[in-house]
């Protein structure tokens, strides 16, 4: 190993060199820089800082100001720039100038360079796992991303539910795969209005989930037609009523309008009776003919008023029916559609892949599950609906065997349930959770393959296996500081989600290329035994020396720094030509003229 003594730079930010190694491995820098944005270039391009935002991510910085204002400042660290292929970083105004200023349409430039450079690593992920005949595991969630309730500057921020309280803000809706390599990754992030309910977003999750793996499964198109089969028998179930009530209504409008003539009659008896007995001053006894007709009068009065109430509910029971009838032929309407549009993803789809979602209770609506079926997915949910574990808590007698399945949770489960309502049977379990002195009640939803009402145990574990999801979350907000929303322009904002999820998929994918360098060496960081969390807070910020050697570079991290007497490797960069100076003048001066 040949080190040249007069190649030696030093860094505060050794982790970030690292990354930039990967980053141009991949590269990365080259695909966000041919972006075309449409804003001046000074001394840093627009693209640089947009880059700069991306590596300020991945130095876990919760404010923007933190590139320039902290103790080690990364516009200053001239190691990390030239890593990532800059001449030099913004300062932070600047970067933030940038973000606020760029549209819709270049943030989704932006997103589609940062799915292009993950696809092969998720399409390897997929690989993997077919070849050991496992199933592609996705998990979904909306979370939320809260800012001062008092806030009037964030642009379609609203009020809705974020860690079970009200506030200001935005929701992400997220999807995650479990990795057999890199345990999980990211696939998917859309970004919503704070009022945005989880129920609302299965079909957009999974759609947005099958984009990106660029796979889906084999939609169940039966099922769909014998669903449908059952709707049409019901709607036209509905139409026969409506057509009893339409006749039934007319019956009662008839005798209403008779009862209408027979009331002005004798309204026209009466007064007719009443005037000739005062033109006689005669008196109204019990049994004169005035009094009878005052009794037979309010007797057609009353009747008068029975018919009329016939007549409303008549007309309310009808128009029940009648927007039912719509409803139901709205849903067959959609279904019909949804059911084309299958057959044409079937046709297509000549290589399936077998996959399940695990969702939590906001989005285990009987629709939403009806819907993953439909599209071929093993579901595991749990009810969105309380009624379902009231409706199972009367299922249940003192002589019911309960399976424990954890420290203080037990399960009992009913196979291929037909529940009111549902398109389709289920596997429902009702957990019953022991806290202190009081017990909890909750249930769970499965469809597919899986004999889950056989294995109560393995079925409890499976579901509850999501927590993949929740640790994602966890990590994205207490490493990359995923609510801390660091620019006020929606495009902008959006973009910080991006960079976040694939800022966490990219460390994972790193460290995987720096510890396959194929030659080991003296002292070695193992890099594979660090977690995210550390290598950011901690690799990100850990002071090095870079010495360039013949097939590469050395991060030697400083005897006062975390990782002292360590060394990593970085692999030899790929040769850049340098582009001219003459040819950026010559760039510019005709994209003016022209």
């Amino acid at each position: 190993m040949n080190i040249n003594r007069n190649a030696i730079q030093n860094t505060q930010h050794a982790f970030l060199v690292a990354w930039g190694g990967f980053a141009e491995h991949l590269g990365l820098p080259e695909k966000i820089e041919a972006i075309p944005l449409k804003q001046k270039h000074y001394i840093h391009s627009p693209q640089s800082k947009v880059l700069e935002f991306l590596v300020s991510i991945l130095a876990g910085s919760q404010h923007m100001q933190e590139i320039s204002l902290a103790a080690h400042p990364l516009d200053k660290d001239q190691a990390v720039a030239e890593a990532w292929g800059q001449a030099g970083w913004a300062d932070y105004s600047g970067v933030s100038r940038t973000q606020s200023k760029l549209s819709w349409q270049e943030v989704q430039q932006i997103a589609q360079v940062l799915d292009r450079v993950s696809q092969p690593y998720l399409t390897a992920e997929l690989n993997l796992l077919r070849s050991q005949g496992a199933r592609v595991r996705l998990d979904g969630d909306l979370t939320g991303l809260p800012v001062s309730n008092t806030s009037r500057t964030y642009p379609n921020a609203a009020f809705g539910h974020m860690d079970d309280e009200i506030h200001l803000g935005y929701q992400a809706a997220v999807v995650s795969m479990e990795s057999p390599t890199y345990k999980r990754l990211w696939l998917s992030g859309t970004h919503h209005p704070g009022d945005t309910v989880s129920s609302t977003q299965v079909e957009a999750l999974v759609l947005s989930a099958e984009a990106h793996l660029e796979r889906k499964p084999k939609r169940r198109t039966e099922l769909l037609r014998q669903r449908i089969a059952v709707l049409e028998q019901q709607i036209a179930e509905i139409g026969k009523r409506r057509e009893a009530q339409e006749l039934i209504l007319e019956q009662t409008k008839k005798r209403l309008v008779d009862g209408e003539q027979q009331q002005q009659e004798r309204r026209q008896q009466l007064d007719s009776l009443t005037q000739a007995y005062q033109a006689r001053q005669r008196k109204e006894r019990p049994t004169s003919s005035l009094a009878q007709t005052r009794k037979r009068s309010q007797a057609t009065e009353n009747r008068l008023k029975s018919r009329q109430k016939a007549w409303r509910e008549a007309q309310t029971r009808l128009e029940k029916t009648k927007v039912c009838w719509q409803e139901q032929a709205a849903v067959i309407s959609d279904l019909y559609k949804r059911l084309a549009r299958f057959e044409q993803e079937n046709a297509s789809n000549s290589d399936p892949i077998e996959a399940e979602f695990r969702l939590d209770a906001g989005f285990g609506t009987y629709t939403n599950v009806a819907l993953l079926i439909e599209m071929g997915y093993e579901v595991y949910t749990k009810p969105y609906s309380q009624k379902i574990v009231s409706m199972l808590m009367q299922k249940v007698t003192e002589q019911t065997n309960w399976t424990r399945v954890g420290a203080n949770a037990e399960l009992v489960a009913w196979s291929n349930l037909q529940l009111e309502k549902a398109p389709y049977p289920l596997d429902v379990a009702l957990e019953r959770f022991y806290t202190g002195k009081t017990i909890k009640h909750g249930a769970l939803l499965h469809y597919g393959a899986d004999p889950a009402a056989a294995n109560l145990t393995a079925w409890f574990q499976h579901y509850n296996g999501r927590q993949t999801i929740e640790a994602g979350i966890k990590e994205e907000k207490q490493v990359f500081y995923l609510h801390h929303i660091k620019v006020r322009s929606e495009p902008a904002i959006y973009l910080q989600e991006c960079f976040i999820l694939f800022a966490a998929n990219f460390i994972r994918w790193a460290t995987r290329w720096l510890a396959e360098q194929e030659q080991p060496i003296e002292n070695a960081l193992n890099i594979s035994g660090l977690g995210i969390k550390r290598q950011v807070q901690v690799g990100a910020h850990v002071s090095a020396q870079i010495i360039r050697i013949s097939d590469g570079k050395l991060l030697r991290f400083n005897e006062n720094s975390a990782f002292a007497g360590k060394v990593l490797k970085l692999p030899l960069a790929r040769q850049q030509i340098p582009r001219p100076k003459f040819l950026d003048v010559l760039s510019r001066f005709l994209s003016n003229r022209f």
